[in-house]
């Protein structure tokens, strides 16, 4: 196992594509596009001789807590082993490397989209935001066709070009007010946009519309395919597929979708990925039409730094004095802590002392769960994975972790 070097990539890329079943074969122009997005001091590969048979790479991102800071967060990716080489420990060791990395850069959390659930536990992630997709059923949903627009401000239709212009200022003021997201490279915009294609010859240039408000500043922009399917019977069968909706307010939110909703001969809209507990289908005049496709956990996180974490988010309810003893098998972050919540909701997380006794006890990835104010420590007491040590100590957690809305990231990384 090493770091990369220069000559590396185009191998270290070979076997990312394989393990993900993308193909076998690498063109020099994908090796270019994908090297000037890569820091080879934090891309890992696993060689047997000049062949690399497991990938693993990591990036600097920031992540939204509870209360709208961010904290340094590193966001793990291209994670692959080829299939002659599985249940050797390969994904381990890069991953244990990895992580001891991120606590000296003094990275108070790792983060990660996990392609299966299973994996991911033993490493100390835990799933801190869910995603849920819907497809709705617009002859049942009970919505007036004949949308005349919103009441304030309007919808358009613009080019790549302006999204690429006014996309990042719009999507740091939703991830300031949204627990869960991180934040977008200009590379991000790049690809989302088809400047830059990966792989190469593979946009597909979809339909983009943007909400302004009535001074004209855009709050809101969605970018959305469509599928004209066979019409039988000269019956329109089209489907619009939503690559994402970024709404800075309800009412963008609510025009960006009522416009989707309305789009001539569409009888089907598939979301993509929404929060769990999206406004979607309450916005229309029959939820049921509003099909949950799916729900599942999506990103995972692994706290590196407990003080830091802990003391980084905001906190509800009354003031909470809790000492957490934090078992973490890597021993990169287990100890006992004690945080102090004010009735601000501002936090202090601190070894605590040995006289203390202490209130909780739990795994590194079960505060996972709990640290963006998705999981409930009540539900984890019930399933044997939290133990409370004093009375009413979990409930006193769920009320202080606890969010008003559940959090979730927008982005796959």
């Amino acid at each position: 196992m090493r770091t990369l070097t220069e000559s590396d990539v185009a191998e270290w890329i070979r076997a990312l594509n394989t393990g993900f079943y993308r193909g076998f074969t690498v063109g020099a122009e994908e090796v270019e596009l994908r090297r000037a997005s890569y820091d080879l001091a934090r891309t890992r590969g696993v060689f047997e001789g000049d062949r690399c048979v497991a990938t693993l790479r990591s990036m600097p991102r920031e992540l939204t807590v509870p209360g709208g800071r961010a904290v340094d967060a590193s966001a793990v990716t291209n994670v692959s082993v080829t299939g002659t080489h599985r249940r050797r420990g390969l994904a381990s060791q890069m991953m244990a490397a990895d992580l001891a990395d991120a606590k000296e850069r003094g990275n108070p959390v790792s983060i990660l989209i996990a392609a299966e659930y299973p994996i991911y536990g033993r490493y100390g992630f835990g799933p801190a935001t869910w995603v849920a997709q819907w497809d709705v059923d617009l002859p049942r949903a009970a919505l007036d066709q004949r949308y005349p627009g919103p009441p304030e401000g309007r919808v358009e239709l613009v080019g790549a070009a302006e999204i690429r212009k006014a996309g990042p200022e719009l999507h740091e003021r939703v991830r300031t007010l949204t627990p869960g997201a991180i934040n977008r490279t200009t590379e991000y915009w790049e690809v989302a946009t088809g400047e830059r294609q990966l792989p190469p010859g593979s946009w597909k240039e979809p339909f983009f519309a943007v909400y302004r408000d009535a001074d004209g500043r855009i709050d809101g922009m969605v970018g959305y395919d469509i599928h004209d399917g066979e019409w039988e019977h000269k019956l329109p069968d089209v489907h619009a597929s939503v690559r994402n909706l970024t709404a800075a307010t309800p009412a963008a939110e609510t025009a960006l979708w009522r416009y989707l909703f309305a789009l001539d001969w569409v009888n089907l809209i598939k979301t993509g990925f929404r929060p769990p507990d999206d406004l979607l289908p309450l916005l229309l005049g029959d939820p049921r039409a509003a099909r949950l496709s799916s729900i599942a956990d999506f990103m995972w996180l692994r706290i590196l730094d407990v003080p830091a974490a802990l003391s980084a988010r905001t906190y509800a309810g009354a003031a909470t004095s809790l000492v957490l003893d934090v078992q973490d098998r890597a021993g990169l972050a287990s100890g006992r802590f004690l945080l102090e919540t004010d009735t601000s909701g501002a936090a202090v997380c601190v070894p605590a002392p040995s006289a203390t006794p202490t209130d909780l006890s739990l795994d590194v990835g079960d505060l996972a769960c709990l640290y963006l104010g998705d999981e409930s420590a009540l539900r984890l007491a019930a399933l044997g994975r939290l133990t409370e040590h004093r009375p009413a100590a979990a409930a006193a957690a769920d009320t202080a972790f606890h969010t008003p809305r559940r959090p979730w990231c927008p982005d796959v990384f």
